[in-house]
C-alpha cells in the first residue's frame, strides 16, 4: 500500500472512531456541549399546618359518622383533594340549605361568618370547625377592634372564602380593599379610627403597596403588629424569590385555578420576570415544550398534595433531568385538632 493511500486508510478509520475530528489538521474539534437540565425543586412547599390539620379532620370524621358527612364550600382549594374525598363519600355543598337537619358538617379551612354559624345552630346541625387557626386570628380582631369603635379595613380578593367569613364578622364597620386603587379612593366614616388587616394568603410585595397607599391616606392607620399573611404563604414565595435568584427560566406552581396562594406564586415569578404555569399536576405538562428550558423551579401552593409534586418530578426525570432540592428553611409548625377528633387516627 502506497503512503499517500496508507495515510487515507488511516484518516478513514479515525473518521470512524472519532467523528469530531478536523479533516485537514486532524485534530479534535472542540464543541460546546448542552448544558445539563435542572429541575429545582424548592422547600418549603404544599400542605401548610392549617391544610393538614383541616384534611386530617374530614379523614378522621369519615370514621366517626354514620351516613354522609358534609363539608361546608371545599375543604381546601385543591380538586385533587376535593376529589379524593368526594369518592370517599363527602358530600361538599355551597350552603347549610343542602344539609339535612341533625346530620354532620365541617366548616371548610378558610371561615365562616356568624351568621353560617347561627343558621347551623337553627338547622339542629352537628358543627366541625375546621377553619385555619391563623383565619380565626384575623376573625377575633375584626371583632375586638369593631367592638373598640374602630372601622377596619380589610385587604383581599372579593369574593374568596375566607374574605366573606372575615368581613361577616363586622359587617357594618368594614370595607374591603382589594387593590392600590381601591386605596387611593377608599372614604372611610369620618373621626373613626380606621384599623386594617388581611387575608392570610396574598402576596406579601402586593399587601405592603396597598398598606403604603392606605396610611399615605390614613396617617393615624392602625394595624396587627406581625403581618397576617400566613407563614406558609410568606416562605413559599420566599422560596420562589430565591428560585428566581438561582436563575430559573421558567416556574411550575402546583395548585387549583381558586387557591388564591398558589396564584401569588405564580405573580411572584412573573413580577420578576420568570414566567409562571400553574398546573394542576403531570396532565397539564407540555413536555416537549418544558424541556426546551434548561433550569425550571417546582414549587406547590399551601393546598397542594405532594404526590402531585413527585409525579412531576418523576416526568423530568424520566426525560433525563437532574433534580435538585433548594431548602430555604425548615416549617414544623403544628395545630391542635379539634376535641371531636383527638384520639381518632387518620387514615
Amino acid at each position: 500500500m502506497s503512503r499517500s493511500n496508507l495515510r487515507a486508510s488511516f484518516a478513514a478509520c479515525a473518521a470512524r472512531t472519532y467523528p469530531d475530528l478536523h479533516p485537514q489538521t486532524g485534530r479534535r474539534c472542540v464543541t460546546s456541549q448542552s448544558p445539563r437540565k435542572s429541575l429545582k425543586l424548592v422547600s418549603p412547599r404544599g400542605f401548610c399546618a392549617g391544610v393538614e390539620r383541616a384534611i386530617s379532620i374530614v379523614d378522621r370524621m369519615l370514621d366517626l359518622v354514620e351516613g354522609p358527612l358534609y363539608v361546608r364550600k371545599e375543604i381546601v382549594h385543591n380538586r385533587a383533594v376535593v376529589d379524593d374525598f368526594t369518592s370517599r363519600g363527602v358530600v361538599f355543598v355551597d350552603e347549610l340549605d343542602e344539609v339535612p337537619a341533625g346530620a354532620t358538617v365541617v366548616f371548610s379551612a378558610h371561615g365562616v361568618s356568624p351568621a353560617v354559624r347561627a343558621d347551623a345552630d337553627a338547622r339542629g346541625l352537628r358543627v366541625v370547625d375546621a377553619t385555619c387557626p391563623l383565619v380565626t386570628k384575623v376573625h377575633k380582631q375584626v371583632v375586638g377592634q369593631a367592638n373598640r369603635g374602630r372601622h377596619i379595613v380589610l385587604i383581599g380578593h372579593a369574593g374568596h372564602d375566607e374574605v366573606e367569613g372575615t368581613m361577616g364578622e363586622a359587617p357594618d364597620s368594614i370595607d374591603l380593599v382589594t387593590s392600590e386603587d381601591d386605596a387611593r379612593t377608599l372614604t372611610v366614616p369620618a373621626g373613626k379610627d380606621v384599623y386594617y388587616v388581611t387575608q392570610t394568603t396574598l402576596s406579601v410585595d402586593e399587601t405592603h403597596g396597598i398598606v403604603q397607599e392606605l396610611q399615605a391616606r390614613i396617617p393615624d392607620l392602625q394595624g396587627p403588629a406581625k403581618s397576617d399573611i400566613c407563614y406558609a404563604t410568606q416562605n413559599r414565595q420566599d422560596g420562589v424569590k430565591r428560585l428566581v435568584a438561582d436563575g430559573i427560566d421558567h416556574l411550575l406552581v402546583v395548585g387549583s385555578p381558586n387557591s388564591s396562594n398558589s396564584r401569588r406564586l405564580c405573580e411572584v415569578a412573573e413580577k420578576a420576570g420568570v414566567p409562571a404555569q400553574l398546573v394542576g399536576g403531570p396532565d397539564d405538562l407540555d413536555l416537549d415544550e418544558l424541556c426546551q428550558k434548561v433550569n425550571i423551579g417546582l414549587t406547590a401552593g399551601a393546598s397542594a398534595p405532594e404526590h402531585l409534586v413527585q409525579s412531576i418530578v418523576a416526568c423530568f426525570r424520566g426525560r433525563g433531568w437532574d433534580v435538585e432540592d433548594v431548602v430555604v428553611m425548615e416549617e414544623d409548625v403544628r395545630f391542635e385538632l379539634p376535641p371531636e377528633v383527638r384520639g381518632v387516627s387518620s387514615p
